[in-house]
Formats: structure tokens, C-alpha cells, sequence
């Protein structure tokens, strides 16, 4: 049986400031086809382009990558400023919408960054365009005009953990160390959103969605940056393709254990 097949959310990108693309870094390529050992297809963020009917009819599970853009803030009922920073309104007319969709459909989901920012709006939540700005909140952005990615994708936040949560359970810790670069994070939860891990400082780290069918996390940091050593990136990309798996499985009417 060929491998599961996951769709990769790519970003808006003006190519040599002249011609606009889709992208998205190969590392988040590399993490799906060598540690979650699935197939991995880029979805280009263009609503027009791709119906998220069609979406769900090719893909057994989708990663929703990081990206500089933010979501627009009026997803969550607030006008945009010049504090919210850039944004892709593609972007959000195809996550949005997918996220959704996966969680009805039973197709499993992984935000990274930017896509648990999604995750959370998705479900009603709210986001905070610079987290530091919050009374008792640090900076979370990487080292400013830092180039070396040893040190931008240092491990060099603490994550608490949930007891007995999703991503506890999974990890078999309760305590972990992530990366860190954003500035918008999760302010409050959305509906169906449950928080698994806290910074030290209390922003939320990571998240997943109540009464999921499939697998449905998302996390802060960049789990793609060394996925097939780090060993929380690697269990999280693990998960994700034994459930893409399942996924697959279950619509070809083959039972596959998850």
C-alpha cells in the first residue's frame, strides 16, 4: 500500500521581490516524509485554488506550518493595526476552514506556530499579537539578528505539560524543552481547544481539540527543526503519521492500529 499521503500548508512568498510564489522550508518536508514516513504534498494557500472538499478527498492528514505572516485579527472580532504585523488573508481563507474540516472528518491535524494560532482561532479563540507586551510575559522571538540556526532554533524554553494530557501521555513527561520564536500566541482558548503545556511564563505552548477523532495537536515551537532527532519533535511527527495511517486505513477499509 502506498504511503499516506499529508498536505503541507505553504506561505505567500515574493520571490526576488518581483514574482510571488508558495513556499514552505524544506525541513517541514524532510520531517514528513522521513520521520512521520508519509508522502508529503504542498498545498498551495490559495482558496481559490484549493477546495477544502478536494483537500480532504487526497490527504490523510495535513500539516499547518509556521509562517511571518498573522492571522487577521478580525477572525477574532478585532480590528487590525499596525501592531498585528503582516498578513496573508489567503492563508486564513484556506486554514481556517481546513482546520475545521479535519477535526469533523476524522483526518489529523498538526499546527506548528502560526498553525496553532489557527487551531485555536478556528475554534473561536483570540491571539495577542506580542506576548511580551502581556504584564509577566518574556520574549519568545529569536535572538535579534542571530543568522546561525543552531542558536534561532535553540532549545531554550521550558514547556509544563498537562498532567495526564495528550502531549504528557504521549512524551511520558510532564516537563520539556522547545524552541522558541513568535511573538503572536494563543490569549484565550477557543471552545473546543484544551491546553497540554505553559512557557514558564504561562503562554500557552500547546494545545489540542476536545472530542477529536484523530490525532489534533499543536504546538508553539518549531517542531520541524531537527524532527528526526529531537525527541519531542520526533514522537509528534510519529503520532502524527501512525494516525495518517489510520486515516488512510479507515478509507480504504482496512483496519490499521493508530
Amino acid at each position: 500500500m502506498a504511503r499516506p499521503v499529508i498536505g503541507i500548508l505553504c506561505n505567500r512568498y515574493l520571490s526576488e521581490q518581483l514574482r510571488e510564489t508558495q513556499m514552505t522550508g524544506r525541513r517541514n518536508i524532510d520531517a514528513v516524509a522521513n520521520v512521520a514516513d508519509c508522502t508529503p504534498l504542498l498545498i498551495p494557500a490559495l482558496p481559490h485554488a484549493v477546495p477544502v472538499g478536494d483537500l480532504l478527498a487526497a490527504l490523510d492528514g495535513v500539516v499547518l506550518t509556521g509562517g511571518r505572516a498573522n492571522v487577521h485579527p478580525r477572525h477574532y472580532g478585532e480590528e487590525l493595526t499596525e501592531r498585528h504585523g503582516e498578513m496573508d488573508d489567503d492563508r486564513d481563507g484556506v486554514a481556517l476552514p481546513l482546520v475545521r474540516a479535519c477535526i469533523d472528518a476524522g483526518v489529523p491535524i498538526l499546527g506548528i506556530c502560526r498553525g496553532i494560532q489557527e487551531m485555536n482561532v478556528a475554534f473561536g479563540g483570540t491571539l495577542h499579537p506580542e506576548v511580551a507586551e502581556l504584564p509577566g510575559r518574556h520574549r519568545h522571538r529569536m535572538p535579534k539578528g542571530c543568522r546561525d540556526p543552531e542558536i534561532i532554533f535553540e532549545l531554550r524554553e521550558t514547556v509544563r505539560l498537562r498532567p495526564g494530557g495528550v502531549l504528557a501521555s504521549m512524551l511520558g513527561a510532564e516537563t520539556i524543552r522547545t524552541n522558541s520564536l513568535h511573538g503572536q500566541a494563543v490569549l484565550e482558548p477557543g471552545g473546543r481547544i484544551v491546553v497540554e503545556g505553559w512557557a514558564a511564563d504561562q503562554t500557552v505552548e500547546a494545545i489540542s481539540v476536545a472530542g477529536a477523532a484523530s490525532f489534533a495537536v499543536g504546538v508553539q515551537w518549531h517542531a520541524e527543526y531537527n524532527a528526526a532527532v529531537d525527541p519531542v519533535s520526533r514522537a509528534l511527527y510519529s503520532r502524527l503519521g501512525d494516525a495518517a495511517r489510520a486515516c488512510q486505513g479507515r478509507r480504504r477499509g482496512v483496519v490499521v492500529a493508530a
